[in-house]
């Protein structure tokens, strides 16, 4: 069964720092491109940063740049956020997702989905 699956949120104060983890398990991650999503309550869901699958070049929000980092492990078929100088902007619901094997970051549907992990920045 393909799932994927994010944890490392919590509460942190302003300026803090959180590392966020997304295991892959029922396939690999060496074929897909992999982006970070989030959800702030009232608000719609927006591309964070995503990292492609096949020269790992990275996207980011301009919200984010220069505080947030993606980057990916193949050997443990997991992608991490490091998120530093956070904002309480910053404060949402977390996710992972993929789009089909062989796309890009963008132009095509994210099929794949982990259940989000709560990322509160609050002093």
């Amino acid at each position: 069964q393909v799932q994927l699956v994010e944890s490392g949120g919590g509460l942190v104060q302003p300026g803090g720092s959180l590392r966020l983890s997304c295991a892959a398990s029922g396939f690999t991650l060496d074929y897909y491109a992999i982006g970070w999503f989030r959800q702030a309550p009232g608000k719609e869901r927006e591309g964070v940063l995503c990292i492609s699958s096949s020269d790992g070049s990275t996207y980011y929000r301009n919200s984010v740049k220069g505080r947030f980092t993606i980057s990916k492990d193949n050997a443990k078929n997991t992608v991490y956020l490091q998120m530093n100088s956070l904002k309480p902007e910053d404060t949402a619901v977390y996710y992972c997702g993929a789009p089909g094997a062989g796309h890009g970051c963008y132009g095509a549907p994210y099929e794949y989905w982990g259940q989000g992990t709560q990322v509160t920045v609050s002093s």
